[in-house]
């Protein structure tokens, strides 16, 4: 059985990767996102090279074997899950799981695990509007687009929010910025770069890009 460290390294190289259309990500990149240093990470891709999950390329980067991913989408699988279930069964604040379950996913059964599953009716995405890998691995993607870009009078639907720190999470839901909610775009200030919108709750609210790019909508 993988470490939590191992596990942390795969997950976050699959994020990252997805963030990039880079065939490789930078060792700089995979450091910063695990708060390391990149002599830290370098040994650790080492260590993963050589156990066959992830490739690497000296002054270039590294990226998931097909073992690397399959056990990466399996850390998700957990994470996302249990996410979902700390909302919806332990009724805990979506601005709160994400610790927790970083910490449960490393632990929790298969069993349990598929308990959970089945408790929860094979849900699709998690709290936050994330995918959650199917128990073959395989991911329900969406063709979304991020509010900044949708065009003046366009009615749409809130569907993930990209930003899982807890002060934006709590920002969202208090103006009604959460997965699942009617949003309405109302006009683009372009001086401003921010557009104003009109929430589930009845109320208008100017976002700036940088708080626009983080919610994603149907």
């Amino acid at each position: 059985m993988a470490t939590s460290t191992v596990e942390n390294y795969i997950k976050a190289i699959y994020l990252e990767c997805r963030k990039t259309s880079d065939d490789m990500l930078a060792i700089g990149k995979l450091a910063q996102s695990l708060s390391v240093v990149p002599g830290t990470a370098t040994t650790m891709v080492k260590s993963l090279h050589a156990a066959g999950l992830v490739e690497y390329e000296p002054r270039v980067g590294t990226k998931l074997t097909e073992q690397g991913e399959v056990l990466a989408l399996h850390v998700l699988r957990r994470h996302r899950l249990v996410e979902l279930f700390l909302v919806e069964i332990l009724k805990m604040d979506w601005s709160e799981i994400h610790d927790e379950a970083e910490q449960l996913e490393h632990v929790i059964s298969d069993r349990v695990l598929e308990k959970i599953d089945d408790l929860l009716g094979h849900p699709q995405y998690d709290p936050h509007g994330d995918p959650i890998p199917s128990h073959s691995g395989k991911l329900h993607e969406r063709n979304l687009q991020n509010l900044i870009n949708c065009s003046p009078g366009q009615e749409t639907i809130v569907a993930r929010v990209l930003d899982q720190e807890p002060a934006f999470l709590q920002f969202a839901e208090k103006n009604g910025l959460v997965p699942g909610k009617a949003v309405k775009v109302i006009q683009h200030d372009e001086i401003a770069n921010a557009i104003e919108v009109e929430t589930a709750l009845g109320t208008s609210l100017t976002l700036g890009k940088q708080a626009a790019v983080k919610i994603e909508v149907q």
